[in-house]
């Protein structure tokens, strides 16, 4: 049977991270913990388990998640964020990859409880998410949001039975105040890529963008929650338009 290593990166997740090392204790060898010095309860927290844990400055969520491989003592990696837990038939599946891994990595789908709500339209789910796979196989690769897990050439990778359970945000001030540090990063990495803001995307795309998560892919049967998510996607794509236009703008 092999041995795995859990992975999980934080900063001030008391609310999230004791349920999120109850899910790994019947799948993980090792669970190590990266944190970016907490100044809440999540470091006390971590060692009522046994856990691993190490102190990093942050750098970006690619950076310190590879970080957290680095310290890792077994080939094959879950990772997992700290506001996220596995479901029952996940752990099964994970048990079984143990006991007879046939894949270099492997994908679970997500699903996201916004509000109290699990949300399962509007783009939100199956959010699929590559989280088991050998590291002499693969890496994080270097984006500064949307950070992922990049194969190389020559891997294989499958798909596990159950859901990661993602606790996101328990008010749409949270998510507000999400938009506004993601949108920034992402205003920041469109920079970097050449490119501008223009009346499409400062008009038309975060209406397109609302019509397609609220009709296209059905955000209206999540009822209530999924007609705030649907807006405020919109208004994600335009307040990072807004921001890479005024990036510009100061640049002159």
């Amino acid at each position: 049977m092999e041995k795995i290593s859990a992975t999980i990166i934080t900063y001030n997740e008391e609310r999230n991270i004791e349920r999120c090392l109850k899910s790994l204790q019947e799948v993980a060898d090792e669970i190590v913990v990266v944190d970016s010095f907490s100044k809440d309860n999540t470091q006390s927290i971590c060692k009522k388990y046994n856990v691993t844990l190490f102190e990093n400055p942050f750098e970006g969520y690619s950076q310190q998640k590879r970080y957290a491989v680095e310290k890792s003592n077994y080939n094959i990696i879950l990772s997992l964020d700290a506001d996220e837990a596995l479901s029952n038939q996940l752990k099964e599946s994970i048990l079984s990859v143990k006991k007879a891994r046939k894949l270099d990595a492997y994908k679970c789908n997500r699903i996201t409880n916004f509000c109290g709500k699990w949300i399962r339209y509007g783009g939100w789910y199956p959010d699929k998410q590559l989280r088991l796979w050998d590291k002499r196989k693969a890496d994080w690769n270097q984006n500064k949001i949307h950070e992922k897990i990049e194969l190389y050439s020559d891997s294989e990778i499958g798909q596990l039975k159950g859901d990661l359970l993602h606790y996101s945000y328990y008010t749409i001030g949270e998510y507000i105040h999400q938009i506004n540090k993601y949108s920034e990063l992402k205003a920041e990495s469109l920079k970097a890529k050449g490119k501008k803001a223009n009346i499409y995307t400062l008009l038309l795309k975060p209406f397109i963008t609302f019509l397609i998560n609220y009709f296209l892919k059905r955000g209206f049967l999540d009822g209530y929650y999924g007609f705030v998510l649907s807006i405020s996607s919109g208004y994600a794509t335009f307040i990072t338009y807004v921001k890479l236009k005024q990036k510009s703008i100061d640049k002159i």
